[in-house]
């Protein structure tokens, strides 16, 4: 996010806000997960493949008898989205649509014609349905990457274990542009703050590594 606490600005193009270094950190991150969840602002907006990067890291995973790439998992209320979109057509792991119960048969006849792609009905979606089932799965580490209403349903659930934010060293300064987290009570409070465990200069950003909930 910018130093300001956004994740975008309000333009029609993306705005890149990582170096690659922090690129490759992530790429590592990626590859050390079973899957990978983004919500359907984050389809329409950005149209990500969601794919580990480095040969080298699919390699790896391969070896581990890991698919290359991780399991892709999109939450969509409405699942009105493109079958097109590159999250659905990349990747050698499958995604999970988990939509709401409403729209669970419209959205399978939607993708009916798109290989490796489940939609599951999950409530609202509901994220104790969505993370028990993935659990059933086999995922046991699973990275969150956005949006900002992704990250907020999982902050204020106080269902991320650590995160990891990434900040460029400058402002965006727009209040029509979206932010990092919306509005809403966390459980994380100046009385119950987060434990910070590491804080580094990657080529510029600043990047802090915090632990939400210790291990029991």
């Amino acid at each position: 996010m910018s130093v300001d606490g956004y994740i975008d600005d309000a333009s029609p193009e993306r705005l890149r806000l990582s170096t690659e270094a922090d690129f490759d950190e992530v790429d590592e991150l990626r590859a050390s997960c079973d899957a990978i969840l983004v919500g359907a602002g984050t389809i329409r907006a950005d149209n990500p493949r969601l794919l580990v990067r480095s040969p080298e890291r699919q390699q790896r995973r391969l070896a581990a008898g890991h698919p290359a790439h991780l399991r892709k998992v999109v939450l969509s209320t409405s699942g009105d989205l493109d079958p097109a979109a590159r999250v659905f057509t990349t990747g050698d792991a499958g995604c999970l649509l988990y939509v709401a119960d409403h729209a669970a048969e419209a959205a399978r006849h939607r993708f009916a014609g798109t290989a490796g792609v489940e939609v599951v009905a999950a409530g609202a979606p509901d994220l104790d349905r969505v993370l028990a089932d993935l659990a059933r799965r086999g995922v046991r580490r699973l990275l969150v990457e956005g949006g900002g209403a992704v990250h907020t349903a999982f902050l204020t659930r106080n269902l991320a274990d650590e995160l990891r934010l990434a900040i460029a060293p400058f402002f965006v300064g727009d209040a029509r542009a979206p932010r990092f987290v919306h509005p809403a009570v966390f459980p994380h409070r100046p009385g119950q703050p987060m434990r910070l465990v590491s804080a580094r200069n990657v080529a510029g950003m600043a990047v802090l590594h915090y632990v939400l909930r210790e291990e029991q």
